[in-house]
């Protein structure tokens, strides 16, 4: 789902036999995003962020308190939350901030929802706590890879030598069938492979 002023993905992750729910960066419009859980019946566990910045935080805790999902985030993250820098640009930008994280996670953490594991892959560089989802052959990547591009880096904590090393050392390294679900629709195309990204994405590609 296309949420917010940002226009943020946010995407909800179920399991067709139990119904447990993972719900990805609610980055606004709450009333349509809860409108779906319901109609699918869904019962979410988790509201994961793929990286604190408030386009794709602003709904968590609106969410949270109807469903009932624990917020998930990087440890790197939350830290940097408490930073008073990144505080004071993070308020700028308009969005209603985020609660704290129910639940800290790091490289390699798994989740599980229904008869689902996901991984947690820790990508920093667009922030110190971005991460990717890795489950059944899909890579939700946040801002860290777009289709096509890559995420910025001057932000609080954004850093572009580190984005570099975690597209080549976390994403690079997967299966070329694996397909990338990206935080905004920046590219040609709304998703796309890591064959492909390696082939046309100079961040992914290694020309850096």
């Amino acid at each position: 789902m296309e949420l917010g002023t940002d226009r943020v993905f946010c995407y909800i992750l179920a399991c067709e036999n139990t119904r447990e729910a993972v719900i990805i960066d609610p980055g606004g419009d709450e009333d349509k995003l809860l409108a779906v859980i319901e109609e699918l019946d869904l019962k979410p566990l988790y509201i994961i962020n793929t990286h604190c910045h408030p386009d794709h935080t602003c709904g968590n805790e609106i969410i949270r308190d109807a469903t009932g999902a624990s917020i998930v985030r990087h440890e790197a993250d939350e830290l940097l939350l408490q930073d008073p820098t990144a505080q004071e640009y993070f308020s700028r930008q308009g969005f209603s901030p985020s609660p704290p994280a129910d639940e800290i996670v790091k490289d390699g953490d798994q989740l599980k929802f229904g008869k689902h594991t996901l991984t947690i892959i820790h990508t920093p560089g667009h922030s110190p706590g971005s991460l990717c989802i890795h489950v059944d052959n899909n890579l939700f990547t946040g801002d860290s890879l777009f289709v096509g591009a890559a995420g910025r880096v001057d932000v609080p904590g954004g850093d572009f030598t580190t984005l570099i090393a975690s597209l080549a050392d976390k994403i690079a390294v997967l299966p070329d069938t694996t397909i990338i679900w990206p935080g905004h629709d920046y590219g040609d195309s709304k998703t796309s492979t890591v064959g492909r990204e390696k082939k046309e994405n100079p961040y992914l590609g290694g020309t850096w």
